[in-house]
């Protein structure tokens, strides 16, 4: 993980750090097999592409706003794309598959399936629990020789394993949150709700070009589409949630003032501080106070 960076783009990341990976990569969409060292307890990113995470050894935490992932050796989940805080444990150093893809990749692959996709109305989060199936563990295992070759795989024949990933997710009935995903894409694949992509990615320290990347807009287009929905500037809306939450897990959670902090994307606690004190007319350190006595 790059350090002293409070937040940064994982997919980028990989693209563009040389020898920290075995990668492949086929037009915008990366597969690699990323040994993490423990270099810092926990780390801030995002990426604007989807990911598949495959686990073959340690353990790490995806935290979202949705809630906290544990992903350990032999776990699979699909991260939509947005923003996360992945927390680290000492021990063995965590090995992991990536497999990086766009919406428009996994719709164009959908398009080519022979049987339609079994309609579904559950809901779907940040992070997808993907079933580990027999089938699962085979892909990621077949992948292997490819990164160990002593040369590049032909274009083709990587955009097939890339697309046999995608087929073999779709193909089993178990995975209903994420089929849930993919049937979305499917009906709209451009037509990204801003107030997804906002209440996904509220409390991470993403800059406004980051948030309109998300939501498949320009920046101007993503301000005046944000001023029709919520009738508020994107800068004004950002700190009174992010303070909301940040009340809430110093109030309810128990959490310190460093870390309510960190956990609503603000990039100081001097910062988070005046501005806590400016919207409730008290420090962040005497509202914890306070409930600790009430509690």
């Amino acid at each position: 993980m790059p350090e002293n960076c409070k937040v940064f783009n994982f997919n980028e990341y990989i693209v563009d750090t040389p020898g920290i990976c075995h990668k492949l990569s086929c037009g915008d969409a990366l597969f690699s097999v990323y040994t993490c060292p423990l270099d810092q307890k926990s780390a801030d990113i995002w990426s604007h592409n989807n990911y598949v995470v495959y686990v073959t050894e340690g353990r790490k935490i995806w935290h979202t706003t949705q809630g906290s992932y544990d992903l350990q050796a032999g776990s699979c989940v699909f991260i939509r794309r947005g923003a996360a805080i992945i927390e680290q444990f000492a021990g063995p150093g965590f090995c992991f598959y990536l497999f990086f893809v766009s919406d428009e990749f996994i719709c164009e692959v959908l398009k080519t399936k022979t049987t339609a996709l079994p309609s579904t109305e559950k809901k779907y989060y940040p992070v997808i629990h993907i079933e580990s199936s027999e089938a699962v563990h085979a892909y990621f295992k077949s992948m292997l020789p490819y990164f160990n070759a002593p040369q590049v795989p032909d274009q083709s024949l990587l955009q097939l394993k890339f697309r046999e990933l995608i087929l073999l997710l779709a193909d089993n009935k178990n995975n209903k949150e994420l089929l849930c995903y993919f049937c979305n894409l499917l009906k709209s694949p451009q037509s990204v709700s801003l107030q997804t992509v906002m209440e996904d990615n509220f409390c991470f320290n993403l800059k406004l070009e980051d948030f309109a990347r998300l939501s498949y807009r320009s920046l101007s287009a993503f301000k005046r589409d944000f001023e029709q929905v919520y009738n508020t500037s994107p800068g004004k809306w950002l700190i009174e949630k992010r303070l909301q939450h940040a009340k809430n897990l110093l109030t309810v959670a128990g959490k310190s003032v460093s870390d309510a902090a960190f956990e609503s994307g603000f990039e100081s606690s001097a910062h988070f501080s005046r501005a806590f004190s400016k919207q409730f007319g008290v420090p962040p350190s005497a509202l914890k106070k306070q409930a600790a006595v009430l509690n």
